[in-house]
């Protein structure tokens, strides 16, 4: 697979371009935002369709009872804040309000992890996957590149029901062809390997790519199996690699506690015990920081990881 690292596009971009884009086609979208239309890049909507488009202002429980109110009306709203913001201050509201009556609402995490960077901890979610998961009735989508984020949103706004997106702040390269098909219950093996299988999701996908390269050198095949929903969960795929490698080594840009690891334990565990490791964010909070130095102070780049996997086959 040939990429080029040095070539970065954005997540949140792709988000806001496919938005605008889909707002064209489709008179029933409408989109939500909480006093961050800049930064999530709903303001591309906002700019194309100001009609269409409503600032709940710094009020993101309003924001959550407005787009179900919205999508009770027949509309498919698209409700975006910080990840941090939207699953933790509103966790009621989506609990009580959207999931339970299955809303069609599409929520639109943004800045999720510690990539948000220098913001620091209080804007670094690090338990939205876990806690999204956990809901009855709702879809996890947590994209790795800019074409998987636009086939998301793509899916996203055809699907009836309710939807969490987790958008990363940091840019990251094109790993994926503009004929990638999303399919929710797939998940896809990008490279074959026989010594060691790592799955990871979002914006640490061209982060293990990198990490297989340098475990080559080591003598180390690795399979690479990116999971871009985490529920549900393509159990099947996990599976049939777990059962080749024998072991497992999950990568995540969340808390090692309920995100892709925990996930992934769950199913081998129930199905077809294996070797795990999660590799992610250790029941700590994050801090201020450069992406690049946080990824590296949390053994998430690269080089850590492939250290790591080394470290973890002697």
């Amino acid at each position: 697979m040939e990429i080029n690292y040095g070539l970065k596009k954005s997540i949140r971009g792709a988000f806001g371009e496919e938005l605008a884009e889909l707002g064209a086609k489709n008179p029933d979208i409408v989109v939500l935002d909480a006093d961050l239309s800049g930064s999530t890049q709903t303001s591309l909507f906002a700019k194309k369709f100001p009609e269409r488009f409503f600032d709940v202002g710094i009020a993101e429980q309003d924001l959550m009872t407005t787009a179900l109110g919205l999508s009770l009306t027949g509309k498919i709203p698209f409700a975006a804040t910080f990840a941090v913001f939207a699953t933790g201050r509103a966790y009621d509201q989506i609990r009580n309000s959207i999931c339970y009556q299955r809303g069609n609402v599409k929520i639109i995490g943004a800045h999720g992890g510690i990539t948000v960077g220098e913001d620091g901890a209080s804007h670094q979610a690090l338990e939205d996957i876990s806690l999204m998961r956990g809901l009855p009735n709702m879809t996890v989508i947590v994209p790795g590149d800019y074409i998987q984020t636009r086939k998301a949103v793509q899916f996203a706004a055809s699907y009836n029901g309710p939807v969490y997106i987790r958008l990363s702040r940091m840019n990251v390269p094109d790993i994926y062809p503009d004929s990638y098909e999303f399919d929710i219950n797939k998940a896809i093996v990008l490279k074959e390997g026989k010594d060691i299988t790592l799955v990871t999701c979002g914006d640490l996908l061209s982060e293990v790519l990198k990490a297989s390269e340098i475990l080559a050198g080591s003598g180390i095949d690795a399979e690479i199996i990116n999971v871009p929903v985490i529920k549900p969960l393509d159990c099947g795929t996990i599976i049939n690699s777990a059962n080749k490698t024998k072991f497992v080594v999950t990568v995540e840009n969340h808390s090692v506690i309920g995100g892709l690891g925990s996930a992934v334990c769950e199913c081998l565990s129930e199905k077809a015990p294996q070797r795990v490791y999660r590799i992610g964010v250790n029941d700590t909070f994050g801090q201020s920081g450069t992406p690049a130095e946080l990824l590296e102070c949390y053994g998430l780049d690269s080089l850590s990881i492939a250290n790591k996997v080394i470290e973890l086959k002697k």
